[in-house]
């Protein structure tokens, strides 16, 4: 039972990531269609970003009140309309509207189970679940491509995935009865009432360092999967084919650092993980500073990728254990708050710093924010220095 649970799990992991590179890979034949501008697609990911850090602070107290599969559920539902919604669209207006259920889905979702698999499953689960979340990214293009490529029909790719996620949908609601096995009927009226606030989990010593971390961490693996090809055409005097391939080196390093991290966890602790992957990540942006060939370059920017790995997964997986159960759902909403906001503030200001100085800069920026994610990590690792040893 707990193994067929686990497998929804993934399953529903991967609907997460289907849809979060459908947007950028259509776009340019989507404006042709419905008269919109190039810019145009930022409004609608800022609205999708928006409802996504609002659903996160709101995840605690629908998983206290519905339960996590119920609201796994419901975030795939309302990701599923929201695509089928886009493929008929016509007006720009209509895809804003979409935006918001898209938004809000995708923020339950992730909070609801990453919350579930860091209280039940061990830490080689999270880091691995977190794999299947790039499966999913990667795949969504590949169908959107499909389609271009095949009548440059958007709309069908848009479908197509919406089609998945039913599947997805049909499963997981087939399932409801298996999330019970390990929350065993904890979740109800008194647990409600017991619920930790957004307001007090603040207050737990180190919660805030967690959040800064979660912050840097997620805007520079952003901001780096936006900025990174720019900064080898300005930097290293490449063509942008090649720069958009060797940028790429960045998330096979993540999704390989992840599948090694999560064997490793067996051995190691989540606070080694973070540690020793800040390190390795701050090494190879060191490089990435200096002068060196392109091909150095981009070895240097695949151990980034190879060093970040773990250290999302590991930080909501250490939620628990250092801030306690009953609040974890409450922490993991606010961690994920930040890691969105990060995602969505960051690669914007890098962006305007890049154009006033230099796409130089661009490692500059990241080393920094790696260094904030390590320092305020090691704060909370003082904090709670009896745990996670």
């Amino acid at each position: 039972m707990v193994t067929l649970l686990l497998i929804v799990i993934y399953l529903a992991f991967i609907g997460l990531g289907l849809p979060d590179a459908l947007l950028g890979s259509a776009w340019s034949v989507m404006k042709l269609d419905i008269g919109a501008r190039t810019e145009m697609a930022g409004y609608i990911s800022l609205v999708i970003s928006f409802c996504t850090v609002i659903s996160s602070l709101f995840a605690s107290r629908l998983l206290h009140r519905f339960g996590t599969g119920k609201v796994t559920l419901f975030s795939i539902l309302s990701t599923t309309i929201a695509l089928f919604g886009f493929s008929v669209s016509n007006e720009f207006l209509f895809f804003i509207f979409l935006a918001i259920p898209l938004g809000l889905g995708a923020g339950s979702v992730d909070a609801a189970l990453s919350n579930y698999v860091a209280l039940h499953f061990k830490a080689k689960h999270m880091s691995w679940l977190h794999c299947f979340w790039g499966v999913g990214a990667m795949s969504g293009p590949i169908v959107m491509s499909f389609s271009l490529d095949n009548g440059g029909d958007w709309r069908a790719g848009y479908v197509t995935i919406a089609i998945l996620l039913t599947v997805i949908l049909a499963i997981l609601l087939a399932s409801l009865s298996l999330w019970k096995v390990l929350e065993n009927g904890k979740i109800g009226n008194d647990d409600e009432k017991k619920a930790v606030s957004n307001r007090e989990a603040l207050q737990i010593p180190g919660v805030k360092m967690s959040m800064v971390s979660m912050l840097c961490y997620n805007g520079s693996e952003t901001a780096a999967g936006l900025w990174m090809a720019s900064f080898f055409i300005a930097s290293k005097g490449i063509s942008p084919g090649k720069a958009a391939a060797l940028s790429s080196l960045f998330y096979i390093g993540i999704i390989i650092g992840r599948i090694f991290s999560g064997f490793l966890s067996t051995y190691v602790s989540s606070k080694s993980l973070i540690r020793y992957g800040g390190l390795v990540g701050c090494a190879g942006l060191l490089i990435l500073i200096l002068p060196v060939p392109y091909g150095i370059a981009a070895g240097a920017l695949f151990v980034v990728g190879l060093g970040g790995a773990p250290i999302y997964p590991s930080i909501v997986h250490a939620t628990p254990e250092r801030f306690g159960e009953k609040a974890s759902s409450s922490v993991i909403g606010l961690e994920m708050a930040s890691a969105y906001t990060g995602s969505t503030l960051i690669p914007l200001l890098m962006g305007i710093i890049a154009s006033q100085f230099g796409m130089f800069m661009v490692p500059i920026i990241l080393l920094i924010l790696f260094s904030i994610m390590f320092a305020s990590s090691e704060m909370v690792n003082r904090v709670h220095k009896h745990k996670l040893v």
